[in-house]
């Protein structure tokens, strides 16, 4: 959901050129003989009702390799960091919680144990404003 919510935000502020942004699992859970699953669909049912497509989206596994081609590694949950943590030895102090950039830095709300999709939507929508206001201070 948080790559589409920001690059919705970047595209809105006409920044999306000057951004790559793309999403990658930190587990194996959907990824299937290597094939990745779709958006899970009450999440882009959700995205839908804000006007955000996510059509032809899979998951892909993030890799130690990826850790050179962005600036920004961004998870939404404590799992998720410790994940990254493991897969991409964040040696330059590249990899943030989402709501960290918001006035909460709890985890992002979990629609998988909840089913309440527009509670972690406000979530990402927070987090991914404040990580633009984060970035566009930073001048980086």
């Amino acid at each position: 959901m948080a790559e589409f919510v920001f690059k919705e935000i970047i595209k809105e502020k006409n920044l999306d050129v000057d951004f790559v942004v793309s999403s990658s699992a930190t587990s194996t859970e959907e990824i299937w003989n290597g094939v990745g699953n779709p958006v899970y669909p009450p999440a882009k049912r959700e995205l839908a009702r804000h006007g955000i497509s996510c059509e032809g989206k899979r998951a892909v596994q993030l890799k130690a390799s990826d850790y050179e081609d962005y600036d920004y590694f961004v998870g939404m949950d404590s799992m998720n960091i410790r994940n990254m943590n493991r897969i991409l030895n964040d040696k330059d102090g590249k990899i943030y919680k989402l709501m960290s950039f918001t006035d909460n830095s709890k985890d992002v709300a979990d629609p998988w144990y909840s089913g309440d999709f527009e509670t972690t939507y406000n979530d990402v929508y927070s987090g991914c404003k404040g990580l633009l206001d984060y970035i566009l201070r930073k001048g980086k």
